[in-house]
């Protein structure tokens, strides 16, 4: 299977919409180039609730949220990785709800800044979230009528995780596998290496729908995070060939390989390009003239 995008979501922002038995999507209206048409939060459950992913601090969202609610009570506020767009309004909703929050952890980033660099995504992190409730890896939260199991799949975040509704084959993918687009890998908060190993977990399971952070549902899985490997092994190539042709720094890779993406995401790419290198420089593919930086200069080992 080819590596195919779905484009065609229109979202009805501020409406509750049925994807699922007992499950409804909320999408805000935070629409750009990192969050396509907004994010989707989901509730969970017909009695007491569950929330995935309450999206950003958004008064309007907060009132379509506490709509749909309906006076319900709300056990969980379920995060599946801290940026902005995702996590803060946790906050707001656990006061009026009386929900506990559980997640994987706070925000931390998957490796250290180095010396002199700067995390230029900074910017997107929610670093005053603290989970009432620290999930592990395959723990599973039981609520009124529903199930929810954590698997950690860092790479997109550190701290990123999806949360598989038990016994029906849906699980809520957040940011790590999305319909409309690739998942954004930015270092210091990302890691390529981890994101690989955690779309191989991913495969590994047998989920029949994927309910991401931004867009529509991914309807055959299986097949599309085959793709979506080839689709990165396929960069990573794209990145080998630039380097062994004579190209030394991420620019001017990013020039060559994103020459047809929008300019708007032509620095997010370059850390995308980044996160790559770092990996193949783990491996030995790859050799870097000084540190493995964005703006480093790098060559074949």
């Amino acid at each position: 299977m080819a590596l195919e995008f779905d484009m065609n979501f229109e979202p009805a922002h501020g409406e509750a919409v049925p994807v699922a038995p007992d499950v409804l999507r909320i999408t805000v209206d935070n629409g750009g180039p990192f969050t396509f048409r907004g994010t989707n939060s989901y509730i969970v459950g017909s009695d007491t609730l569950a929330v995935v992913d309450p999206g950003p601090v958004d008064e309007r969202h907060l009132d379509a949220l506490m709509k749909a609610i309906a006076g319900r009570p709300v056990s969980h506020i379920f995060i599946t990785h801290t940026h902005n767009d995702h996590s803060p309004l946790a906050a707001r909703l656990k006061a009026l709800t009386g929900a506990r929050t559980a997640a994987e952890g706070p925000h931390r980033d998957a490796r250290p800044l180095r010396i002199g660099e700067v995390d230029t995504l900074d910017y997107a992190n929610d670093e005053d979230f603290r989970p009432d409730i620290v999930l592990g890896d395959g723990e599973l939260v039981e609520g009124d009528g529903w199930a929810m199991r954590a698997i950690h799949t860092p790479g997109h975040a550190a701290n990123h995780a999806v949360f598989a509704l038990e016994g029906t084959g849906t699980t809520f993918s957040g940011d790590h596998v999305m319909a409309w687009s690739t998942s954004i890998v930015a270092p210091p908060g990302g890691s390529m290496s981890d994101y690989m190993a955690s779309l191989d977990k991913m495969l590994a399971r047998d989920d029949r729908r994927l309910l991401p952070g931004h867009g529509g549902p991914v309807e055959t899985p299986a097949a599309f995070m085959r793709a979506l490997k080839g689709h990165r092994k396929m960069r990573e190539r794209a990145i080998l060939e630039r380097i062994r042709t004579g190209d030394r720094t991420i620019p001017d890779m990013v020039r060559a390989i994103y020459r047809d993406t929008d300019p708007r995401l032509h620095g997010a790419a370059g850390l995308s390009v980044l996160a790559h290198i770092e990996d193949l420089v783990a491996r030995g593919v790859v050799a870097a003239d000084g540190e493995v930086a964005i703006d480093g200069v790098f060559r074949p080992a």
